[in-house]
């Protein structure tokens, strides 16, 4: 396998917790290999840094996302597991020990599946971007060592003139400030992500100096990329369909929700091959995990509106069954979400009496129109008017916050 070669990027800028400094600056820790490291801030970056130069075998997480049960399966899989917190490493050794895969590097599936599942890399695999690319310094959110991470992280690394301003979980509802006063232009983060600034604070995003916008780990509505276009009406955005087992196999500017039907069953030398089965997304990537070549069946569903290609879901959550109509939970919230006075909404099905299944939902109204408060009622005559009866929501129930994961997502 090939292993490290020294980073393009060292001598980029790094800013975390307000601190600012270079690659080569941050802290050098020593550790074993295999190991699993769980941590984040500076010390997840030098840990990236270390296993590019060094090409030691890493799995890289925060602590929220392994417990004590996958901490166990990793000692068992010979790993060490590491705690790094403020350059001082806890290691506890593996439980069978075996050589290094150098140059191998591990990532956590999101678990929306079930628990999680190692998928293997390299940083090779993980560099996706490779074309020179205009100066920038991107806003990190993303939780250490999951695929979004890394490709903000190897970017950064690998290529000279990217920035980088990471932002930590204490500091995710004030990121705007963060971000305006170190001249971020550029941010991606998942579309939970961006409604919940929206939401919060939109007069402090629109003072973010944007000229790049990214969206990606949940389906795109259009609703979300139209609000985000009225705020940067001159900034690109990019909505990405990416994972950590087929890797970035969908990039999309033009704006609009979904891909073009065109790009089905389209082979290009180099490039990922979409199709769809059984209404489940199918890729074979060059991005792919170790052993998952070949097509790959994602688990998401896909519906066909007019001239696009829609991703609504996961397949076990998304179809829901009424009285034998077949309701896509993603299109409802889609309908919910396009309501000018609806930041957020989650849209399930739950057991009902004749029906089987019926629809509900759960939506953050927006701030807008305080005195005149969004209710239940509103809501569902705005579906009526524009669903079949049986997709209409039959319970809705109004939060106040937009719920949010460490993986920045709410609906998986």
């Amino acid at each position: 396998m090939t292993v490290a070669t020294t980073p393009a990027g060292l001598d980029n800028r790094v800013v975390i917790a307000g601190v600012a400094r270079s690659w080569r600056e941050l802290p050098t820790p020593t550790l074993p290999s295999p190991d699993a490291v769980l941590a984040t801030g500076a010390d997840a970056l030098a840990v990236a840094r270390q296993h590019a130069t060094h090409g030691t075998e890493l799995l890289l997480a925060g602590p929220g996302r392994v417990d004590p049960t996958m901490r166990d399966e990793l000692a068992a899989a010979g790993f060490a597991v590491t705690v790094l917190a403020d350059g001082v490493a806890q290691t506890v050794p593996p439980a069978v020990h075996r050589a290094p895969d150098n140059g191998r590097l591990w990532l956590l599936t999101s678990g929306s599946t079930g628990r999680p599942k190692r998928v293997g890399h390299t940083l090779d695999s993980l560099t996706t971007v490779r074309d020179a690319q205009p100066e920038r310094t991107w806003l990190c959110p993303y939780a250490p060592g999951s695929y979004a991470w890394w490709q903000v992280v190897t970017l950064a690394l690998t290529q000279p003139g990217q920035h980088l301003v990471v932002v930590d979980p204490d500091e995710l509802d004030d990121w705007p400030v963060l971000a305006a006063a170190h001249g971020v232009d550029a941010a991606s983060g998942t579309p939970t992500f961006w409604r919940r600034t929206l939401h919060r604070d939109p007069e402090a995003l629109a003072r973010v100096p944007l000229r790049q916008l990214t969206l990606g780990g949940e389906p795109v509505d259009q609703a979300v990329l139209d609000r985000l276009r009225e705020i940067f009406p001159a900034a690109r955005i990019s909505w990405i369909y990416a994972s950590s087992e087929v890797g970035a196999s969908i990039v999309v500017h033009d704006g609009r929700a979904g891909f073009p039907v065109g790009w089905l069953d389209r082979v290009t030398p180099g490039r990922p091959t979409l199709s769809v089965h059984d209404d489940e997304l199918v890729i074979t990537s060059p991005h792919h995990g170790v052993g998952l070549d070949g097509p790959v069946r994602t688990g998401d569903r896909v519906q066909i509106v007019d001239d696009r290609v829609l991703i609504t879901g996961r397949l076990d959550s998304d179809e829901i069954n009424v009285g034998g109509s077949k309701v896509s939970a993603g299109l409802v919230r889609d309908m919910l979400t396009a309501h000018p006075r609806v930041a957020w909404a989650r849209v399930t099905g739950r057991r009902a009496p004749v029906l089987g299944r019926m629809v509900v939902a759960e939506v953050v109204p927006t701030t807008a129109d305080a005195d005149a408060p969004l209710d239940e009622g509103v809501l569902v005559r705005w579906c009526a008017e524009r669903l079949p009866e049986y997709a209409v929501p039959r319970r809705i129930r109004l939060l106040t916050e937009i719920p949010v994961k460490e993986t920045l997502k709410s609906d998986v």
